[in-house]
């Protein structure tokens, strides 16, 4: 046994000498000691010794496998540090330069807007609902009064999945189903995505960012309306803003007004700029009274309730907050574009 004992560790000598990279010492390591190694069988070998020479065979056999480690793992590391010393020698690295820098995610800027509106509104007792992205035609159009001849139901301007379900043009589906599940006094606004089948061009996209208002009670006026347009718009573009109600006409609303504000890049100037075509005003959402259908149809009686509603398009407003020409920037996903905010 001791001459096996001398001769593994020369055979193992011999092979450290001779191995010149990390793979060929790991072989040497699984050889010698795996669990079928030259070592591991000697070792397993001892029970077959007379009791007189275990002891003494059973101590050299362990101080080999222990020089073995050591010796193998020394060799490692040798090689290791020869490989590192080559790569600085051959390779061009700047050691002076710093560490990179792990990227910290960021809130896009639709969601900074979002929070934004929302904390406004909570603070005013309003509930934040959201809704199915693939909605009824009832719940979108026919609840809402829209006439079946309205430009909207078109299959040009509508994403329809058949003759029942679409893609929500709007978020005011929520409105109708806020009114159908709760009684009021209804207080709520409905952020979310909408679509609707628009060539991508420098201002339109076909999936935009919205967000509804709706407020039910008794005795609710145009004037509480327009006070509350008033307040939105003072919190989102600073204290001088103002507002511009002009007549329009949608199918849900009855009377219904655009909402113009004072231009946001020359602050309603007499003499106005580019962007609003130096009117000193730009448009920015829609809004009315509630339609006595919308009420009838949801349940509500009209000759005791009355409410309004407001859509703000948030792409519109997160450009007009940060100057970004194209809402086409806000699904690029550019980390240079969105780095900024």
């Amino acid at each position: 046994m001791t001459e096996k004992l001398t001769q593994t560790r020369e055979q193992i000598q011999s092979a450290l000498e001779a191995a010149k990279d990390l793979q060929s010492l790991e072989a040497l390591r699984v050889s010698v000691l795996g669990k079928n190694g030259e070592i591991t069988t000697l070792l397993k070998s001892l029970g077959e010794l007379p009791p007189e020479e275990r002891r003494e065979a059973g101590q050299a056999a362990n101080e080999l496998r222990d020089w073995a480690t050591n010796a193998i793992t020394t060799a490692k590391a040798d090689i290791n540090k020869k490989q590192q010393a080559s790569a600085l020698a051959t390779e061009s690295i700047d050691v002076t330069l710093p560490g990179r820098r792990r990227k910290i995610g960021r809130l896009h800027p639709i969601n900074t807007v979002y929070t934004q509106m929302e904390d406004l509104f909570t603070s005013l007792g309003f509930d934040i609902l959201e809704g199915p992205h693939v909605e009824t035609v009832y719940h979108n159009f026919d609840a809402l009064n829209s006439p079946h001849n309205h430009p909207s139901r078109d299959e040009a301007d509508t994403f329809y999945f058949n003759d029942s379900l679409l893609l929500r043009t709007h978020t005011s589906p929520m409105q109708v189903r806020a009114m159908e599940s709760q009684q009021p006094p209804i207080r709520v606004v409905i952020p979310g995505m909408t679509y609707r089948r628009d060539e991508i061009d420098a201002t339109h996209t076909p999936a935009f960012h919205q967000m509804e208002g709706l407020v039910i009670d008794k005795g609710i006026t145009f004037g509480d309306l327009k006070g509350m347009l008033e307040l939105i718009v003072k919190h989102i573009f600073g204290p001088d803003s103002q507002i511009r109600l002009r007549p329009s006409h949608f199918p849900f609303t009855e009377p219904s007004a655009e909402v113009d504000i004072t231009c946001y890049v020359c602050a309603g100037s007499p003499t106005g700029c580019r962007v609003c075509k130096s009117s000193g005003w730009v448009e920015l959402w829609g809004c009315g009274m509630v339609h006595p259908n919308v009420l009838r149809m949801s349940g509500i009686d009209p000759e005791v309730y009355s409410g309004y509603a407001f859509g703000l398009g948030v792409d519109r407003i997160t450009s007009a907050l940060y100057g970004i020409a194209t809402p086409r920037l806000y699904f690029e996903n550019d980390m240079q574009f969105l780095g900024q905010f």
